[in-house]
């Protein structure tokens, strides 16, 4: 996306410059599928600073590994078999998610995605994950353009945004009740969309069906709102009125006081 806009600019300069906050906000709405699935492996820690921590250095390493499929895609795109591993990963981790029994602890919502005893274990599956996404990106951005400063450029950019956006969905899926359910079903047209490219690319949806599909989901995602535990909330009962003895143990109280 980054690429095919400033293709409209054909020099790096003002036009350039005016582009980039269209270009963040591209990002952040191409990126939104990515942040819930990051956020949601997360949230295999069970404290939150851990999930931070986790998401912090879980993308720092997946940026590093951003870079490092940028300047060797035009080795990757000859390899078939990348684009197979990163869709049959992405589609496990969808199969994992549905099939698995869910997990509820007091005051949480139903947690399906893995859990973690430590930060380093859920490091990896955010970082490999991103770079999965990654993949239809990356190659496609190749194919369209040849600047690799550009592409460079649209990477860091989206990293950042990233990291932003699953920061929100973190708070966000103890919100809302479908909200980690649309996540992973958007999860699941990445990956059928990395198995369609494999087989055959003609088979692809365009761009905009894509966009308007994984909309639609998050729309249903944020519908509802998570109830609060009936258990934990304790409803007041009908005081008690005074009885004629109450009445009178106060009164013989006042007048000895006087």
């Amino acid at each position: 996306m980054l690429d095919q806009l400033l293709e409209y600019s054909p020099n790096f300069g003002v036009d350039t410059l005016l582009l980039l906050p269209v270009l963040i906000a591209l990002e952040a709405v191409l990126s939104a599928d990515n942040a819930i699935a990051l956020a949601a492996l997360s949230q295999g820690l069970h404290d939150l600073n851990l999930q931070q921590r986790a998401l912090n250095i879980g993308i720092v390493l997946a940026y590093v590994l951003r870079m490092i499929l940028i300047l060797s895609a035009t080795w990757v795109v000859r390899f078939w078999q990348f684009e197979l591993a990163g869709a049959l990963y992405l589609l496990w981790l969808v199969f994992q998610y549905f099939t698995s029994e869910s997990e509820k602890n007091d005051g949480e919502h139903p947690h399906h995605a893995p859990r973690f005893t430590s930060v380093w274990q859920a490091i990896p599956m955010i970082a490999v994950t991103d770079l999965a996404f990654s993949l239809d990106s990356v190659t496609t951005a190749i194919a369209v353009s040849q600047e690799t400063w550009i592409i460079l450029l649209g990477a860091t950019i989206g990293i950042i945004t990233l990291r932003f956006m699953a920061g929100l969905f973190v708070r966000w899926l103890e919100e809302f009740t479908h909200l980690e359910d649309a996540g992973f079903i958007t999860v699941a047209f990445v990956g059928i969309r990395l198995l369609l490219r494999v087989i055959n690319d003609s088979l692809v949806p365009p761009e905009w069906v894509m966009v308007s599909a994984i909309a639609l989901i998050f729309i249903w995602g944020f519908s509802k709102r998570n109830q609060p535990d009936e258990s934990s909330v304790s409803i007041p009962t009908e005081a008690t009125p005074p009885t004629t003895e109450t009445i009178l143990d106060v009164e013989e109280v006042v007048e000895t006081k006087k």
